[in-house]
């Protein structure tokens, strides 16, 4: 039977929520932020192969939530399901007398594995063993598994702490939201500026081990006296690598790992939520009188607007780059150059994201939200699986008689440029498509959003 709860001290329980969450997104992205980078480098894989095995990672991710969902709601109890798919999750587990490898811990042995990877990139091939290739991939998609249990239950478990009947509940739901994507990117920017660092410049092993810490704290934290009975990026990826030729000083002689740069895009995030939280949406609610502010579609078209820009923008960036490439050398073009696409990619999070969290919790029934939830972590999962196909399509046919693929590992011959463009050129036409159905949208809960 799916899980019920009374709401009792629902900010107190919100914010557990959020800590634990924070301690998952940490795990999650100390993986996934230099992910392209590991293939790339220690697996010796093409930046086209790397960018399409990230995305279909990633999007298997994303999908997995919804068999997990359907657990939860139907049998399990959202609580149990925490519980159980965290195990699965977890890097290591040491307990006094042995020592079990689950998930990451497999990772991470992965990398331990020696490579003897040609560091010439443009003469790479796939030159890792069979053995790490094989336990590298198993270990990745059995943490995949674990995480997808995890996320939507724990969005949920969080949000049913608030009464979305009573009007201050009601803001503080709102609110929660705002804050547990602000706790996330605590966790992202942490693990960005902490675990990619060591990646690249001290080890993967140790990289990918470090996320352990917080996953198995999580797995041992003691657990709220509650009754079980009674209770859830395919443009990221080629910047990131993007950044790994050029765009990486901030200073003469500074240089800064490659995905730390993704970091900007956190950091942005961290600063606009308690703005919008604190002064936008006090602003709006005066005037529209709703306790969201503006509403949750509003919120969505929003952040859509924004990402369009944000394309328009790493294009221009691109070209600017291009005018200015050098083969088989670090173009020192200031990091500067790269931060108004990632703070706007960014703020348009801030409203996508968060909107349609919100938006998959209340529209739902209150028996399937986690389903609920897991359908809007699907969207990324399409995303990413739709941006894989491209990504292997484009580089088929413009690598053909002769030419130049968009993604050559060469980045000073590749044309990352036009991928930017297409990509706004789609999104135009997704927005105009949204703007199309969202306004005939009934809302089911009219009161609440």
């Amino acid at each position: 039977m799916a899980s019920k709860i009374t709401p009792v001290d629902g900010n107190r329980r919100g914010s557990s929520s959020v800590s634990v969450e924070m301690a998952e997104r940490f795990a999650y992205f100390g993986i996934s932020s230099n992910l392209i980078m590991y293939l790339t480098g220690p697996l010796g894989e093409s930046t086209a192969a790397a960018a399409a095995n990230v995305n279909v990672w990633i999007g298997t991710v994303s999908f997995l939530p919804l068999l997990w969902g359907f657990l939860a709601d139907s049998f399990l109890g959202r609580f149990r399901t925490i519980l159980i798919s965290s195990s699965l999750y977890i890097l290591m587990v040491c307990d006094d007398t042995n020592l079990n490898k689950q998930g990451l811990g497999l990772l991470s042995f992965s990398a331990m594995i020696p490579s003897h990877c040609d560091q010439d990139q443009s003469q790479r091939v796939s030159c890792s063993s069979q053995l790490q290739v094989t336990l590298f991939f198993c270990s990745l998609y059995l943490v995949a598994i674990g995480q997808g249990g995890y996320t939507p239950c724990i969005k949920v478990f969080g949000a049913d702490q608030f009464d979305g009947n009573d009007l201050k509940e009601a803001k503080d739901k709102s609110s929660f939201f705002n804050w547990l994507m602000f706790g996330n990117c605590i966790s992202i920017l942490t693990t960005r500026l902490v675990s990619t660092y060591i990646q690249e410049n001290l080890s993967w092993s140790l990289g990918f081990g470090i996320p352990s810490v917080f996953m198995a704290a999580l797995k041992n934290r003691r657990q709220p006296n509650l009754d079980i009975a009674n209770y859830s990026n395919e443009t990221g990826l080629l910047l990131a690598h993007q950044s790994s030729k050029q765009f990486r000083s901030i200073s003469s002689g500074l240089l800064v790992p490659a995905a730390t740069l993704q970091s900007i895009s956190s950091l942005s995030m961290v600063v606009f939520i308690p703005i919008y939280d604190r002064l936008l949406v006090p602003i709006a609610r005066s005037l529209t009188q709703k306790p969201s502010g503006i509403t949750m579609l509003q919120r969505i078209d929003t952040g859509i607007f924004l990402s369009i820009l944000a394309m328009v923008v790493a294009a221009l960036v691109e070209t600017k780059r291009l005018q200015t490439a050098h083969d088989d050398v670090t173009i020192l073009m200031s990091v500067w150059w790269l931060v108004p696409q990632y703070v706007i990619y960014g703020v348009s999070n801030v409203f996508t994201m968060v909107g349609l969290q919100e938006f998959f919790y209340d529209q739902v029934p209150s028996e399937l939200r986690s389903v609920g939830m897991a359908l809007n972590l699907s969207i990324y999962g399409t995303g990413n699986f739709v941006s894989s196909f491209m990504i292997s399509v484009i580089d088929k046919v413009t690598n053909q008689a002769g030419q130049t693929s968009w993604f050559n590992n060469d980045l000073s011959q590749a044309h990352l440029d036009y991928f930017y463009w297409l990509l706004a050129c789609l999104s135009f036409i997704g927005f105009a498509s949204y703007l199309w159905f969202a306004k005939s949208y009934v809302y089911n809960r009219p009161n609440t959003f």
